[in-house]
Parts: structure tokens; C-alpha cells; sequence
């Protein structure tokens, strides 16, 4: 930022006392070696739901046992055609971030060997990523995803 105004300032005020406020606050990682550190994840979207600009908004949730390590939830920057599209984009970006998750658990020497786990609850782009055929526009969305 070149040139921060008084809004500015008083956002990042704003941030500084949350932060403050919330020292006391966080999330707890219990050593239980006695469970399977199972590492799956879950995605899920909705379709066009910002009435507005007819944008989605897709989540996500990545575990490691009992305990959440990855998660956002976000609007999509796109305008997608249909559910079926933007739920396979969103578990195309899923399975993007469960690679790098991976990564990240081989570095701490947690390296699982086992296949990752994704759910995700759109039996369209379920029924896609399974289908070697590609059918109509969907080539298009499978072309690019």
C-alpha cells in the first residue's frame, strides 16, 4: 500500500484489539498415539449462492486424526455454468492442497502411504472424475480441471 488512509488505520486498530482480545484463545492438538492419524478431507460448494454477481462459494476441511490442520472457505473468483462444474473445480483445488498437505507431513517425518480421502457430495462430479468418457461441455471442465 502506497497510500494508507484514515480507514485504513482504523481497520488495522480493529485487527490489533481482536488480536488482543484474543490471546487466551485456540486450538488444542492432543498427542494420542494410540488412534490411526487418519489424514482425509471434505469439500463442498454451493452454486452461484451471492444472488448478486452469481458467484459460489466452496469449503473445505482437511483432518489429521481428530484435528482440523487445513481449512478456508471462500468465494469463487468465477461465474461457473452449473453445480456439476463448480464442485469438480473446487475438488480439483481440494486435491491441489491435499498433495501439498502431503508434503508438508513427509517433511515432519508423518509421511502416510495410504491414499487421501477427499468426500465430497455432488454425485455429478463424482460420476465425472470416475467417467473416462467425457460427455457434451463437460470435456470443456474436465479439459481445464
Amino acid at each position: 500500500m502506497d497510500r494508507p488512509t484514515e480507514t485504513h488505520f482504523a481497520a488495522v486498530k480493529r485487527i490489533m484489539r481482536y488480536l488482543k482480545g484474543s490471546l487466551s484463545h485456540g486450538i488444542l492438538y492432543k498427542n494420542n498415539a494410540a488412534r490411526a492419524m487418519n489424514f482425509s478431507g471434505w469439500c463442498d460448494s454451493d452454486y452461484a449462492g451471492d444472488l448478486d454477481d452469481r458467484k459460489s462459494t466452496t469449503e473445505f476441511v482437511f483432518m489429521l486424526g481428530e484435528s482440523a490442520v487445513s481449512w478456508s472457505s471462500k468465494k469463487q473468483p468465477i461465474v461457473t455454468l452449473s453445480t456439476t462444474e463448480v464442485e469438480y473445480m473446487f475438488a480439483a483445488s481440494c486435491a491441489c492442497q491435499a498433495l501439498w498437505l502431503r508434503n508438508v507431513l513427509s517433511y515432519l517425518q508423518q509421511k502416510k502411504e495410504e491414499c487421501t480421502k477427499i468426500f465430497c457430495d455432488n454425485s455429478s462430479s463424482i460420476k465425472l472424475s470416475k467417467n473416462t468418457v467425457l460427455h457434451g461441455r463437460k470435456s470443456t471442465c474436465r479439459h481445464v480441471y
